[in-house]
């Protein structure tokens, strides 16, 4: 049996957050944000290697103190996906995988489950995680990402949008109308079928990441600003797993203060 690809975690940490400013810095049960997705990380089975790639000094006087190997990138980055690129253009490793600074809940198993179609087929270039929506408001909510899969888990689409559409809700309804959907959805439950919320975490090849990001924003991605259409519009596989523990962005002093209740209890 050959030996196992290595695999380096990523976290990209930006200061800056509209809505909620320094976000990654803010204290939560004792320990920033960004020191609970560390600890969180590195308690991944198949995680080799774990780096911080900001371009703060703010952010990397804070991880230096907690022991985080920290990487200073350009500031001219546009999302974090072209950060983690510069980033792993200079790594040896295989795999690459990108954590999202600001989920201080996530789950090391999620990341071993997104790691592993990788490891075991080396014709697949990426791969990421979806969680099954619990609350039907969110399938009409444009800031939850929905995905559709095929019969090999990998990804069709990836829509604002609510996919795929309940159309039984709207029969005879001349326009689409969230509130009627909405309840026609609720009261017939049995014609529904499953929604799943993208949630976003990556794992990449790592020639691959550095590929995908040389590449102009193709028409879909601008139209829904979702970058991972650009990859599906190239025509490569995203394989997506199907993941039960549940994992919150914090973007809001509500989404911090729900990780809290989370964590005291």
């Amino acid at each position: 049996m050959g030996q196992r690809s290595r695999v380096t975690a990523i976290i990209p940490a930006r200061y800056g957050s509209t809505r909620l400013p320094a976000k990654l810095l803010l204290n939560l049960a004792g320990k920033p944000i960004i020191q609970h997705v560390f600890e969180q990380t590195s308690q991944a089975k198949f995680v080799d290697e774990m780096l911080i790639a900001t371009d703060d000094e703010r952010i990397k006087t804070v991880a230096n103190s907690f022991g985080a190997t920290v990487i200073m990138t350009s500031v001219n980055h546009q999302t974090g996906t072209d950060r983690i690129a510069e980033v792993a253009e200079k790594l040896s490793s295989d795999i690459i995988v990108n954590v999202q600074g600001d989920e201080p809940l996530i789950d090391p198993n999620t990341i071993d489950q997104a790691i592993n179609p990788l490891l075991d087929d080396p014709s697949l270039m990426m791969s990421t995680t979806c969680e099954k929506i619990e609350n039907l408001a969110d399938v009409f909510n444009p800031n939850i990402v929905k995905v559709v899969m095929n019969s090999q888990g990998n990804a069709l689409y990836f829509s604002r949008a609510p996919i795929a559409f309940a159309r039984f809700a709207c029969l005879g309804e001349q326009s689409f109308e969230p509130a009627k959907m909405l309840e026609a959805m609720k009261n017939q439950p049995n014609e529904l079928g499953e929604y799943f919320k993208h949630t976003g975490l990556y794992v990449y090849r790592r020639k691959f990441l550095l590929e995908f990001t040389t590449w102009p924003r193709s028409p879909l991605e601008t139209q829904e600003s979702l970058e991972q259409l650009r990859v599906l519009e190239k025509g490569y596989s995203i394989r997506v797993l199907k993941v039960t523990a549940k994992s919150i962005g914090i973007d809001t002093m509500a989404d911090l203060l729900n990780a809290k209740k989370i964590l005291e209890n």
